[in-house]
């Protein structure tokens, strides 16, 4: 088991809450260059490094978005080129790559939460809210593999029955929207068949009651008033206008005061924190195993 998966799911929501929304929100470069590599690390971490084709596609799309800004915003002062009559400046293409950054680290973000937050955890911070939303927020999130796996089996029992013919198109599409027509009374009837064994079950004649194996422990407590803590003094060093940030008509000057330190250095120790534990836990765990 990974380590942040032991964690409390609350204490894990804030953290990347807070972690991905100050990346949202902010276009200071250090700011996203240490929310990149805090991503990207505690991912690979997390994943083994076993996942070139996720960074092949980080790559793609950051090389793509950064190339797209100048050839469709012109603004800045220093024109590398002109292109078609318009010129290609500086400004634009290191906005694109601020951006490009900054879409990159929240994917990171949330493809490493997306592997720690499951359904079941959705469910009980939802139902911290109200049990109704919860139930169906799992329920919707259960149906969407069930529908897949269906239509998977439609589509191979279409085949088995000599249904597709691979050389006529018009055939081809004509049976894939009778597998989506068959999918479709699928859902209704499996909808129908759902409220049903619920209502048998006795759902929503009282108040109900939810269980949960989620305890709410120290480590808990330190990992989420941390998180509260370092997103705090940046947010307030970007209340402050302390990580203000422009790219035209010239790329501004990173200043060396104390709030703009202060800020680095504690979205710094927020970036770092999960893979941090991570690596932690696999040394305590290594540890542990040389003594046995």
């Amino acid at each position: 088991m990974k380590a942040l998966d032991s964690f409390n799911p609350l204490a894990v929501f804030v953290y990347f809450m807070a972690s991905a929304g100050i990346a949202m929100f902010s276009m200071d470069p250090v700011i996203l260059l240490l929310s990149m590599l805090g991503a990207v690390t505690l991912f690979v971490i997390r994943r083994e490094g076993r996942q070139t084709g996720t960074h092949l596609f980080s790559l793609f799309l950051f090389l793509t978005l950064t190339v797209i800004n100048p050839l469709f915003q012109h603004n800045g002062r220093t024109v590398l080129f002109v292109l078609n009559d318009n010129p290609i400046t500086l400004e634009a293409l290191l906005y694109g790559a601020d951006a490009a950054a900054m879409v990159v680290s929240v994917l990171y973000w949330f493809r490493s939460f997306s592997s720690i937050i499951t359904s079941d955890k959705l469910l009980y911070l939802f139902g911290l809210l109200s049990p109704k939303p919860a139930l169906m927020i799992s329920m919707a999130l259960r149906f969407v593999p069930l529908f897949r796996m269906q239509a998977k089996r439609t589509d191979m029992a279409q085949r088995a029955l000599g249904k597709y013919k691979e050389d006529n198109a018009i055939d081809f599409i004509r049976m894939k929207l009778s597998v989506f027509s068959i999918m479709v009374s699928w859902a209704l009837e499996n909808g129908i068949i759902t409220a049903d064994s619920m209502a048998a079950r006795g759902y929503g004649t009282g108040r109900r009651t939810c269980f949960s194996p989620y305890k709410f422990r120290p480590q808990d407590a330190l990992l989420l008033g941390l998180s509260l803590m370092l997103a705090g003094a940046v947010g307030a060093a970007m209340a402050l206008g302390g990580l203000e940030f422009a790219f035209y008509p010239t790329v501004s000057k990173i200043s060396p005061d104390f709030l703009r330190l202060a800020a680095y250095i504690a979205y710094a120790l927020l970036s770092f924190l999960p893979a941090t534990i991570e690596i932690g836990d696999a040394l305590k765990w290594q540890y542990l195993r040389s003594r046995i």
